[in-house]
């Protein structure tokens, strides 16, 4: 029977079951918090980065979930050093150059601060003189650290970064390190 399991990856934490590096003490990695067995992330998010991961036993539905051919939107919160701009808006809904192409155009939009969103544990580093922002980004496409990647070329590099959303999956009411099992 084919199972997906939503889970809110904390910062820090490796999108794997195991520590490969040669780090002199295992970091956090998902067999921390996760006690399905047989279960696999569809698709990745990067140990800086926080939010909804999809787990699921099915190699079919992790295929479908994670093949970029398939264009499966998702929905990421940003919060970016400097105050967003208009343009900067418009730039990200055209679609940014990076060195491996132009992304696909992405629905953008600048937000206010999410009043619901946990505290990071670190914090983000706050200097006094530059005012933060945060923008929703919606993209369908999955380049190595894409968002990031597209908030720095247009002037607002990515502070903080949490994923809400992929496809019909939400965050739900999830607290980090929390999963909940969909039969």
């Amino acid at each position: 029977m084919s199972n997906l399991l939503l889970f809110n990856k904390p910062f820090n934490v490796l999108c794997q079951f195991t520590d490969d590096s040669t780090h002199a003490s295992s970091r956090e990695n998902l067999a921390d918090y996760i006690s399905h067995k047989g279960f696999y992330p569809a698709g990745r998010l990067d140990r800086d980065s926080e939010g909804l991961l999809l787990l699921t036993n099915d190699g079919k539905l992790q295929h479908k979930i994670s093949d970029p051919k398939h264009k499966l939107p998702k929905t990421y919160l940003a919060q970016v050093e400097g105050d967003v701009t208009s343009e900067a808006i418009k730039q990200l809904q055209k679609g940014v150059p990076l060195k491996d192409g132009l992304t696909r155009p992405a629905q953008a939009k600048k937000i206010s601060p999410p009043l619901w969103l946990w505290d990071r544990n670190p914090p983000i580093r706050e200097r006094k003189n530059i005012p933060t922002s945060w923008i929703e980004l919606t993209i369908t496409e999955g380049k190595n650290r894409q968002v990031r990647r597209m908030t720095a070329a247009v002037g607002f590099p990515t502070l903080r970064l949490v994923r809400i959303k992929i496809g019909d999956w939400s965050l739900q009411e999830l607290e980090p390190g929390q999963s909940l099992l969909l039969k």
